[in-house]
């Protein structure tokens, strides 16, 4: 039986199409991430727009994690459904998701975990073309030697809902769970700055009732923050600014911003 394949849809749009030059971009996005000492993340929330507006700030999140490059093995990706209405949540039926690095495949074990909650159902449908995963897949394949995926699209589902799908798949050290998410969206730069710090300080506060003019992953971040409040768990900012800061005009810009969640040392 062949192995179903979720192919790239955003390879030459977000990102590089050419996997040397791919290679070469996201090599130098995490080359120039600061280096990282203290306690590992076990969540991280990284923004999924084009390379060259919110690269930097992808590689600053995950620059949190690249020293675990032999410890993680298992990855659950969490984010909006950009295109297709949903109601709930979709894990793919795809068994593999493609980019021009290779193949990643999904983690079987932990989408039928998945799938045995009420508000998750199985559908190639809202991943076919949703690039808020896609974007995050070449930098985990840059930087993790062998791992599976769980990739889960958000539709309409509360933050309850949410904590309870992260939950049972939240797993020990092996694993990492991602939050793909930008934040305000065709603000003018001033305005976008004081919206996007106000949402710093909601997440940081574990304030789960974030709206979609907030973060277009707001979805995804309460259900992270709802959970991180249940666990006594700490969130902190790890990096923030917006397109007018990297490669847009400051008329309409997109914010983007990197944050971990530590789990409480009993």
């Amino acid at each position: 039986m062949s192995t179903r394949v979720r192919p790239p849809a955003v390879a030459g749009l977000f990102y590089p199409g050419d996997p040397e030059q791919l290679r070469e971009v996201v090599s130098e996005y995490l080359a120039q991430a600061p280096t990282v000492a203290g306690p590992v993340p076990k969540a991280l929330i990284v923004p999924h727009a084009g390379y060259i507006y919110s690269g930097v700030i992808a590689a600053a999140a995950y620059s949190h994690v690249a020293h675990r490059r032999r410890q993680i093995r298992r990855i659950v990706l969490i984010g909006p459904s950009h295109r297709v209405y949903l109601r709930g949540m979709a894990v793919p039926a795809a068994e593999v998701f493609q980019t021009p690095l290779g193949m990643v495949p999904v983690d079987r074990e932990l989408k039928a975990r998945l799938l045995e909650q009420e508000h998750v159902v199985e559908s190639d449908s809202p991943h076919a073309s949703e690039h808020s995963l896609e974007v995050q897949l070449p930098f985990l394949q840059m930087m993790f030697d062998d791992f599976t995926l769980l990739p889960v699209a958000l539709g309409s589902a509360s933050p309850p809902a949410v904590a309870a799908a992260l939950a049972d798949v939240w797993g020990d050290e092996e694993t990492l769970v991602l939050v793909s998410s930008d934040l305000s969206h065709y603000l003018p730069y001033d305005q976008a700055r004081t919206v996007d710090a106000e949402t710093s300080n909601a997440i940081l506060c574990n304030d789960a009732t974030l709206t979609g003019e907030q973060a277009c992953g707001c979805i995804g971040i309460n259900g992270l923050t709802f959970l991180a409040h249940q666990r006594g768990a700490r969130i902190e900012e790890i990096a923030r600014c917006n397109s007018g800061d990297t490669a847009g005009d400051r008329n309409r810009v997109v914010g983007y911003g990197a944050f971990a969640l530590h789990e409480s040392v009993a």
